[in-house]
């Protein structure tokens, strides 16, 4: 076999060998003898082979032309369509195509379109196909140009697989996926360029692997209204957009969200708080130590604003957390355990760090006992773990060695406020007894409550304080809170 003949062999081209053999001599006369047969056959197979992307991953929109191998996942119905200035109609048929690194929808028309809809294409054949991408409706699309069956090829995909959080690739579409609701948003409206009214929420979803967020369009949006956090739902028909450089998962009309009868489990992985860096954002978790009153503000386009501070605390340390707008109105109390997903780490007061939970975060009060590990890859931390790496919520468990919990086994009592049961020093405290301690304020109103950064102290006093402000009070302590005599 000579040279010509074993790069054509090497080559996956519709192009006969015929065909290739007078492209190679068309090739040397036109280098001028600069090439010979063999040079010109390999400059002719790279150009055959320029558009051959490995993966759909590998695919983008605006691409001239893209060749590829596929899994055939779904076949839609066979549309019709009219043609501007001709009498006969179009038709279209759509499939949902995959291989392991993502998916994507073919769009195949007229006469191909016939053929599928007769049968000729089911689910499971891999095509070898050729087609123009672009930016469709529900993601990625390609117009076929051609598409032919390949029988050897081998594609470790399989049709009507529900998805996972972590599996889910920019461009996907037809995404099935099961999740836990964690958190709601509010229905939104805008106008779009044709003058109708639009309508969009968002929820953020969560299963074993991680959570997203999922926006709903128009008839869709209500479904955030409807659906409450710890609902377990499944999508059907989403497709997968990016934004701010996330995955986000859209269902329009053409999908649904449906509640379902299903044990959905979900694993929050958090940040330790002690490590956290300003200006970065971040996922933290742990209990609620004190709550602030909500507190309301204008803003400077005349609109009323609200915000309401929570601090949390981990085994690592605890922070100050901020919930803006609609979060604020969240029913968290001291003792809560409470995960803060995409909180932004900002300065806070006397240059401590604090957590800002905006419109794109996520608050979610978790059921007691839920498993946070921290900087975990999903379950629980290992005996060999430290604190330091695994600052979830087991920490403060039976039996925590290093967090400041009294010894009647109540994980959360020494993070909760106002539970008075440790003195600044650490020592045990009786009812009747002086005490002196100083703090921060971190809620104001009755009672005030102060935070040392070791615990909590519930205060009893007619002083004017303001959040943040470090005072020291002094008084009996009676029923779990300090009387306060004076404060300075």
């Amino acid at each position: 076999m000579g040279a010509i003949e074993d790069i054509y062999e090497d080559l996956e081209t519709d192009v006969p060998e015929e065909e290739f053999r007078k492209a190679v001599e068309e090739k040397v006369e036109q280098m001028g003898g600069l090439a010979d047969e063999e040079t010109a056959a390999m400059l002719l197979a790279h150009e055959l082979n320029e558009n051959e992307v490995n993966a759909i991953a590998d695919i983008e929109p605006g691409m001239d032309e893209v060749k590829f191998l596929a899994k055939v996942m779904a076949i839609g119905d066979l549309k019709t369509f009219e043609r501007d200035e001709e009498d006969e109609d179009g038709r279209v048929i759509n499939v949902e195509a995959a291989d392991e690194s993502g998916s994507l929808r073919l769009a195949f028309w007229d006469g191909q379109a016939v053929d599928i809809d007769e049968g000729k294409l089911e689910v499971g054949d891999v095509l070898r196909v050729k087609g123009r991408p672009k930016d469709g409706y529900n993601g990625l699309e390609v117009s076929v140009d051609k598409a032919e069956p390949d029988d050897d090829a081998t594609i470790d995909v399989e049709p009507g697989a529900g998805s996972s959080i972590d599996a889910l690739t920019m461009g996907q579409s037809d995404v099935t996926l099961r999740g836990l609701v964690l958190d709601t948003d509010t229905i939104r409206t805008f106008d779009r360029d044709d003058g109708s009214e639009g309508r969009v929420s968002n929820l953020t979803l969560g299963d074993e692997t991680g959570r997203i967020r999922v926006t709903l369009w128009d008839d869709r949006a209500d479904r955030a209204d409807e659906l409450d956090a710890g609902a377990a739902v499944e999508i059907i028909d989403g497709y997968v957009r990016e934004r701010d450089g996330s995955l986000e998962l859209h269902v329009g009309d053409q999908g649904a969200v449906d509640e379902v009868d299903d044990d959905v489990a979900f694993e929050p992985d958090a940040d330790p708080i002690a490590e956290v860096e300003l200006e970065e954002t971040a996922d933290i978790a742990g209990v609620v130590r004190s709550a602030d009153p909500k507190r309301t503000f204008d803003r400077d386009d005349g609109s009323e604003g609200q915000v309401r501070n929570v601090r949390i605390q981990d085994a690592t340390g605890d922070i100050r957390v901020a919930l803006w707008g609609d979060k604020a109105d969240k029913d968290i109390a001291p003792g809560d355990e409470v995960l803060a997903a995409d909180v932004e780490i900002q300065d806070g007061w006397q240059d401590d760090k604090e957590a800002s939970a905006s419109w794109n975060s996520t608050v979610v009060v978790l059921d007691d006992g839920a498993d946070l590990a921290t900087g975990a890859t999903g379950g629980g931390a290992s005996a060999e773990t430290t604190d330091a790496e695994h600052a979830g919520l087991s920490s403060f468990g039976d039996g925590a060695d290093d967090a400041d919990t009294d010894n009647s086994g109540d994980g959360a009592a020494a993070v909760s406020a106002g539970t008075g049961d440790t003195s600044p020093d650490g020592g045990a405290q009786s009812a009747g007894q002086q005490v002196e301690f100083t703090g921060t304020v971190v809620q104001t109103g009755d009672p005030v409550v102060l935070d040392d950064g070791e615990q909590t102290m519930s205060v009893e006093t007619g002083e004017r304080v303001q959040l943040g402000q470090e005072i020291t009070v002094r008084g009996e302590l009676r029923d779990d809170r300090l009387h306060a005599e004076d404060v300075f």
